[in-house]
């Protein structure tokens, strides 16, 4: 049996915090604002993950008015999501996300992106697919002032996965 989920986050980007995305914190003048570290990425892959179960949503689980998840490290957060995955018997089969980042260029720090969620997800790094978009500058993401994140998870019930 497979479950689909789609997850969507967006972060403004201000002066002042990190840029932390999938894992990865990426040199750029302003960072994402949020009340963890505003990993976008990982917000949108917990999503879809929670939407393939019908658990909810992120702010469900990992509210941001509490204070144990200010500024945590959002692949914290991403692990006991997947543990919930793993206790209602399913593996991930593959990710697919597309960030919309108008700047900076993304190509650089997709791979370690990849290898840092592959590894909290026990899973092949080639099952995980990451695009990047500009928005040519229109909208929020294409004025710099956001960052914005489309996941799309195929789980499988099951203890493992084949790629």
């Amino acid at each position: 049996m497979y479950r689909i989920g789609q997850g969507f986050d967006i972060h403004k980007l201000v002066k002042g915090r990190k840029f932390i995305l999938g894992g990865v914190e990426i040199k750029y003048k302003k960072g994402l604002l949020g009340h963890s570290d505003a990993d976008a990425l990982v917000h949108a892959i917990i999503d879809s993950m929670l939407g393939a179960l019908n658990l909810g949503d992120i702010g469900c689980h990992f509210p941001d008015n509490n204070p144990e998840y200010k500024d945590i490290d959002s692949l914290i957060l991403l692990k006991k999501t997947y543990n919930l995955v793993k206790e209602k018997g399913y593996v991930i089969n593959n990710i697919d996300n597309t960030l919309m980042v108008q700047e900076p260029k993304m190509k650089d720090y997709i791979p370690l992106m990849k290898e840092k969620i592959a590894t909290i997800l026990e899973i092949d790094k080639d099952l995980i697919s990451i695009k990047a978009k500009t928005m040519e500058e229109q909208d929020s993401v294409g004025k710099k002032k956001s960052v914005s994140v489309f996941t799309t998870v195929l789980l499988k019930r099951g203890n493992n996965y084949e790629n």
